[in-house]
């Protein structure tokens, strides 16, 4: 129940969220604008993020955003049909990587959920530390050209998200241990502020710039952060042997390149296609 139960919504998440995330970017312009269709995929990506939530109550950090993380795998295909055009096979073969990586990395390691909780002070302390870190990303961000713009607010986005894995978490233990006590704790609070802040900064990376720039660094910082934080903070663990340790190292680092060389793909591609649509208004301003 512990592992195939949390997979199963990690999963449906991810598609959740890939659907819901093509469709806000769509939607979405670099005024700050946007569409009627965002509101369609805000709905979808919150019934994404209910599902990881639910995952990450009931399964390891270690074991869900992995799995979260085959978002990427889903919304750039996505992406891709809505513009009419067909994946290369270079693209699913890296997709195909990226699939069997994380199969590999769940199946040899197997983690599972740790009861151990920090205390409010080391959780305020740290995740403040971050947002430190994150502001400069912002002001950086504010001052860089569309596509450094997108990329740093999807890198800021993505650590906010993986913040909030850390304390969905710690909230529903507090919620299932002690409901009304839950309410007097910093950590929901933080939850709130958090959550509403990676979603201000992800609408910010979609309005600057293509999805290829911004989606896959929000999902690639937001796997290192909460599998970084479940380790420090909540005692996760792999109970694996040291020479199984560095093979799963190997097995992640071959998961983040996958996922770069799809949005690389993505990038060149989306290219392509903006230099033929303004050869053909070339050529009808010509004519």
């Amino acid at each position: 129940m512990h592992s195939w139960v949390p997979a199963l919504l990690a999963i449906v998440a991810a598609v959740l969220i890939a659907g819901g995330t093509v469709m806000r970017q769509r939607a979405s312009h670099a005024s700050g604008a946007i569409g009627r269709g965002w509101w369609i995929g805000a709905t979808v990506a919150l019934c994404g993020f209910a599902a990881q939530v639910a995952a990450l109550g009931l399964g390891s950090i270690l074991l869900v955003q992995p799995l979260v993380v085959l978002a990427i795998l889903f919304a750039l295909p996505m992406e891709a049909w809505a513009d009419h055009r067909w994946p290369q096979k270079t693209e699913w073969t890296w997709g195909a990587v990226l699939v069997v990586c994380v199969t590999v990395f769940l199946a040899i390691s197997r983690p599972e959920p740790s009861l151990r909780r920090p205390g409010g002070l080391l959780m305020v302390v740290t995740i403040g530390a971050v947002v430190v870190v994150l502001a400069g990303c912002v002001l950086a961000a504010e001052r860089s050209n569309q596509h450094y713009k997108a990329l740093l607010y999807g890198v800021t986005a993505g650590a906010l998200f993986g913040m909030s894995a850390l304390l969905v978490k710690t909230v529903a233990y507090q919620f299932i241990h002690d409901f009304a006590g839950a309410f007097r704790q910093p950590e929901f609070y933080l939850f709130l502020v958090v959550a509403a802040g990676g979603v201000v900064a992800q609408q910010r990376a979609f309005g600057a710039g293509e999805l290829q720039t911004s989606f896959p660094a929000l999902t690639v910082i937001e796997l290192a952060v909460s599998m970084g934080l479940g380790v420090v903070l909540l005692g996760e663990n792999l109970n694996v042997s040291v020479p199984t340790a560095l093979f799963l190292g190997v097995v992640l680092a071959v998961m983040v390149r996958a996922v770069l060389e799809l949005a690389k793909l993505a990038a060149i591609r989306a290219e392509e296609i903006n230099l033929a649509r303004g050869a053909a208004r070339d050529a009808v301003m010509v004519r």
